[in-house]
């Protein structure tokens, strides 16, 4: 259902306005003190420039840091519960990279691949995602590598492309991408004969998925995991700016009277994920749960659902402290020799 336009720069601020007008929620990366981050935002001169990724991930958007599954109040002979319900404003996403764009089916399928999970699917629901191509990259992308690309429109209900002349190309990709369409059918122009491909950064594939994939059953018990590891600081910086890692913790606060049951990110690298009451840990050492991480994203669910856990964006290397390339330790486990 593909339709492509041209966008020009005052006809994406007529789409702004109209989005206000018709009590829409903008959300896009902008600049301060050097990082970028998400806000609330009115117009497109709001949104960051030539920006490369966002410091943080916009699964936040359908997965909060911290959420309240319920709450309860009890009183003598009574319990009195209450689900929690999210914020439902509709709201647009505007400006994320492809590789974000991308983040948001892999959690749906973590989220809803047996069940569904209402808080999830509803703030999904109401988010439109309009990406933006990306025109230059760095070397900690690898979008290539796990099916994605500079200019992929998997994820986006519209897809944004800077053009040389100014504007964009504009392609309308969902039935939510023409319902933004439609609050102003008049400014997109109907284009066709444009080179996509020429206007995107270059993003060489720095291994093979789905060799990779199949190569890691024999690595399960190579020395290969804790050299990787060594520098390791188990801090859980690389899951929290990750667009598609969702591991979770489930927390009750509580008092004699009242409480809350809530859900808030973890991560599999952190050694209390696996501690059990017992002091027995499974995941004993940084090695164990570096080798978890990779397993999970790259072997197990693959094997699930045909599709790598990660979408080659590079903000886990960006944001380690100890500089650990996931792309470099992923194309040596690529070259590994098997260890039986």
């Amino acid at each position: 259902m593909t339709s492509t336009f041209k966008l020009s720069a005052s006809a994406l601020e007529t789409v702004f306005a109209a989005l206000g007008t018709g009590g829409w929620r903008i959300l896009g990366p902008t600049e301060q003190d050097g990082r970028v981050e998400l806000h609330e935002v009115k117009s497109p001169s709001q949104v960051a420039g030539q920006y490369l990724q966002s410091t943080l991930s916009a699964k936040e958007m359908v997965f909060p840091k911290v959420e309240r599954l319920l709450s309860y109040k009890m009183s003598p002979g009574q319990v009195d519960l209450k689900d929690h319900e999210p914020d439902l404003q509709p709201t647009v996403l505007f400006g994320a990279r492809p590789c974000e764009a991308a983040g948001f089916g892999v959690l749906d399928k973590v989220f809803n691949w047996d069940s569904r999970d209402k808080l999830f699917s509803e703030r999904q629901q109401h988010l439109t995602v309009i990406g933006l191509s990306c025109t230059h990259a760095d070397d900690a992308c690898f979008c290539t590598s796990v099916g994605g690309g500079p200019g992929s429109t998997r994820g986006s209900d519209m897809l944004l492309t800077p053009l040389p002349e100014g504007g964009y190309l504009a392609e309308v990709l969902t039935a939510k991408g023409e319902a933004i369409q439609a609050l102003a059918p008049a400014v997109f122009e109907p284009v066709d004969g444009v080179d996509k491909e020429a206007l995107l950064a270059k993003v060489e594939p720095a291994f093979d998925r789905e060799e990779l994939s199949a190569k890691l059953p024999g690595l399960f018990t190579s020395d290969l995991w804790a050299e990787q590891s060594l520098r390791c600081v188990g801090c859980g910086a690389c899951a929290f700016v990750c667009p598609t890692c969702a591991c979770f913790d489930i927390q009750e606060e509580a008092d004699t009277k009242q409480g809350q049951r809530l859900r808030l990110w973890d991560s599999c690298g952190l050694r209390q994920f696996t501690l059990h009451a017992s002091g027995h840990n499974p995941r004993n050492i940084q090695a164990e749960r570096w080798r978890q991480r990779i397993y999970h994203k790259f072997s197990y669910f693959p094997k699930r659902f045909g599709e790598a856990m990660c979408v080659g964006c590079g903000k886990c290397t960006r944001a380690c402290p100890v500089d650990m390339n996931l792309k470099d330790h992923l194309g040596q486990a690529s070259g590994a020799p098997d260890h039986g």
